[in-house]
């Protein structure tokens, strides 16, 4: 009797789980859900929904489960009579795909050197790539404006993307992956005669690409949301990502604001579903000790 009340309670307490679990995912996936309903809705719909924003300025919001006239009206005036969303499209995408292969650049070399080579001061310069991570964005602002100006790259792409360059999180992400590489497996390769740029290349590469994709996808899903850096040094709003893409906002422009952000999830979606072993990893990575 005591054993079926145990397993009784132990049933309990998982079917407990599972709902509070769903009962979370549900809490965030509603925003998501909330901004794709909104981009099939109709003007009729979504000015009785958002009226007590826009027009009443009290009350509360209210929505719609199924929209009550479904439209993809927005998604043709995004799609084919707003060229400004595809230079803004476009501009985003070159600023990650340059960056992300600037990062390669720097950041893989830089990763393996602290992983393989034992030089005086690695740890000491480890440590403070370490505090360069994790000071934000507000901290670097000034000192950066004042660098970029001085160099005349204020209001062009690459006021974005130097910085983003070298910053020092993809170097950590990839060092955890490098650092998974057994030592006497390069020992090996030297003793037998291999280079050092063999070994990077063939053995680095080879068993390290998991670290190193996983700071791509990392990188990717934190560049193509940025909104400060681009907000800071980019003036010219024609030179602005897609991130910074919204039209002034009333209850006539919600739907066509709700189906660019739709627009928008769909490449982070993609990116995040097809790398997200190597996130996983990236994490895991992480949490590796120096």
């Amino acid at each position: 009797m005591g054993m079926l009340i145990k397993k009784m309670v132990r049933m309990a307490v998982a079917l407990v789980t599972k709902l509070i679990f769903i009962a979370v995912g549900v809490v965030i996936c509603m925003p998501v859900f909330l901004v794709l309903t909104g981009s099939v809705m109709g003007d009729s719909d979504l000015q009785e929904c958002l009226a007590p924003v826009f027009e009443l300025g009290q009350g509360f919001v209210t929505w719609r489960l199924i929209p009550q006239y479904p439209t993809v009206d927005h998604y043709i005036r995004l799609l084919f009579q707003s060229p400004q969303f595809f230079i803004l499209f476009w501009n985003s995408v070159k600023l990650a795909v340059l960056i992300l292969a600037g990062q390669l650049l720097v950041g893989v070399p830089a990763a393996w050197a602290f992983a393989v080579y034992q030089v005086r001061g690695k740890n000491l310069l480890f440590t403070l790539y370490i505090v360069l991570m994790l000071l934000p964005f507000q901290v670097t602002m000034l000192s950066s404006y004042l660098i970029l100006n001085r160099l005349e790259l204020l209001n062009t792409h690459w006021s974005v993307i130097l910085p983003a360059i070298f910053n020092t999180f993809p170097v950590f992400v990839t060092y955890g992956g490098f650092r998974t590489i057994p030592k006497a497996l390069i020992e090996a390769a030297r003793i037998d005669g291999a280079g050092e740029c063999y070994i990077f290349f063939k053995i680095g590469l080879g068993i390290g690409r998991s670290g190193i994709l996983s700071a791509l996808v990392l990188g990717f899903l934190e560049y193509w949301n940025m909104i400060e850096q681009p907000f800071a040094f980019l003036e010219d709003k024609f030179l602005w990502p897609l991130s910074l893409y919204l039209p002034e906002i009333d209850w006539t422009q919600a739907g066509f604001a709700f189906a660019a952000s739709v627009v928008m999830l769909i490449p982070a979606i993609f990116v995040f579903v097809m790398g997200q072993d190597y996130l996983e990893q990236g994490i895991i990575y992480s949490g590796l000790k120096a």
